[in-house]
């Protein structure tokens, strides 16, 4: 006999107005992968401005990330209780005033106060989900908000050396008050508002719980390369362990945790969401010392070192077209290791960096990386989601998302803390960072400055090639768990899978 027919409505269709609403969230898409290879070109001209140390440079760069990934599951719950464009539009106006703030900003310690400001601000933007239910529409919009991303990305470097070429460093910051004063006024206009009518509960001891597990870790790990051994860093190490593991048991506990961690318990999921976070770490850390080394160790001005850059952004955007295709015709876990033994070959190139070596080759390093590291990130999403339960699916998404800022924040704090304690033992301790030594070098001047800045470029260049070396390393062993762990997954993975990846 056959079971009754069941009449389930058609998701309902977005009309002009979402897809106007869709250039909207756009925008602030764009600015923020703008922002990412613009920030890491300023920090030489930042560190010099506001005599930043080694130490402070990391916390510019990373507390962003750090506290979007520690505020958007949060945001999404909040926004599900007073409207997610109510959210967005207090996030944009935020976003504008913490912008304003970094631009000017006296001091380091202030800008990373108005970076900490722009992380939280930045984790309000979530309501393609909600604008487009229709499955095929919410893929072309994904779609579109990733192009946006990726072509941030690609601009990223170009329209910072240009910046900084003909401006000073806080420029770059006031990149994103045109782009928040156009949401303000669009935004009410074509986003439909939305609230969930039984949003989660909100766990702000959860909230609290992971920063403060992972901020005093960061920071001993930090001080602990700066200064060496000390009580103090070892026990705030201590201290932000046993904080995490508190926050993992109160995430069992709970019937509506922050974030759901029994996710975990499939191979596959825990697998693709630690690779990926792995390999925002090794990316986010050699992003951050080759955009360096181009300008102080090569010497390079920040236009000039940002078009050295635009190649691998671009291989990365082929990377993500490439992988999918190749996905269709040969198992998927043989395509995810392919780009990472291309990734590897790429650190290996950078592994042997000195202060002597040809521009070009440092941007084939580069490219190789990047365009190995696509083919994961282009397929993992697609992995973690099909091996998640459909009532779970917002949950994954939340911690594939988390995972993402949390990566790219831990691989600036620790092989961005590595690289730094290896070119202060190279100079004996002397000095914190590459542009302070520098500086001396200059005011010595004759051979005594000329023989310090010499030394401290090939001190900052040792720093960068065992980042790299680790890279090779890390990226060699994904390979490996790919092949071993998502060989199960032993067909293609169909084209109608990777629509939305």
């Amino acid at each position: 006999m056959n079971a009754p027919a069941t009449n389930t409505p058609a998701p309902a269709r977005a009309g002009r107005r979402e897809w106007l609403g869709l250039v909207a969230l756009a925008l602030p898409t764009l600015l923020v992968s703008i922002d990412i290879g613009v920030l890491y070109l300023a920090l030489p001209s930042v560190s010099r401005a506001l005599d930043a140390d080694g130490v402070q440079q990391l916390w510019i760069i990373d507390i962003y990330s750090f506290l979007i990934a520690g505020f958007l599951v949060t945001m999404g719950n909040l926004g599900d209780r007073i409207g997610r464009r109510r959210l967005l539009l207090i996030g944009a106006a935020l976003f504008g005033i913490a912008s304003v703030l970094a631009a000017f900003a006296p001091t380091a310690e202030l800008l990373i106060a108005a970076r900490a400001l722009l992380g939280i601000a930045a984790a309000t933007i979530s309501l393609i989900r909600n604008m487009f239910t229709d499955p095929k529409q919410m893929g072309t919009a994904f779609g579109v908000w990733f192009a946006c991303f990726m072509g941030g990305i690609l601009l990223g470097p170009l329209v910072g050396g240009l910046l900084l070429e003909h401006f000073w460093w806080g420029s770059v910051f006031l990149l994103g008050l045109p782009v928040m004063v156009l949401v303000l006024i669009f935004a009410p206009i074509l986003l439909p508002e939305y609230k969930a009518a039984n949003p989660g509960r909100i766990d702000l001891p959860s909230v609290a719980l992971s920063l403060a597990a992972i901020l005093p870790a960061i920071w001993g790990i930090k001080e602990l390369a700066r200064s060496g051994p000390g009580i103090l860093p070892i026990v705030t190490i201590v201290v932000g362990l046993a904080l995490s593991v508190v926050f993992v048991r109160r995430q069992l506990r709970l019937a509506d945790p922050l974030l759901d961690l029994r996710l975990f318990a499939n191979r596959v999921f825990s697998t693709s969401l630690v690779m990926m976070v792995l390999g925002g770490v090794i990316m986010a850390a050699i992003s951050l010392v080759s955009a360096t080394y181009l300008q102080l160790v090569i010497g390079l001005s920040p236009l000039q070192a940002g078009l050295w850059l635009i190649p691998q952004n671009v291989v990365m955007i082929i990377g993500f077209q490439v992988a999918p295709l190749l996905a269709r015709k040969i198992p998927v876990s043989i395509v995810i290791a392919l780009g990472l033994v291309l990734g590897a070959l790429g650190f290996a190139v950078q592994a042997f960096i000195t202060p002597t070596t040809p521009v070009v080759l440092v941007a084939i390093g580069l490219s190789l990386a990047a365009f190995g590291m696509a083919f994961p990130m282009a397929l993992l999403t697609t992995l973690l989601m099909a091996a998640t339960p459909p009532d779970k699916a917002g949950a994954a998404a939340a911690v594939n998302e988390t995972a993402g800022e949390f990566g790219i924040a831990v691989g600036i704090a620790t092989l961005g803390t590595l690289a730094t304690l290896v070119f202060r033992l190279q100079l004996g301790g002397e000095f914190d960072s590459l542009a302070a030594a520098l500086t001396v070098a200059v005011d010595r001047g004759g051979e005594a400055g000329a023989a310090l800045a010499d030394a401290a470029r090939a001190a900052y260049s040792a720093g960068y090639a065992t980042v790299a070396s680790i890279g090779v390393a890390i990226f060699l062993a994904m390979a490996i768990v790919a092949l071993a762990v998502l060989r199960r997954r032993t067909a293609p993975v169909p084209a109608e899978e990777l629509v939305s990846a």
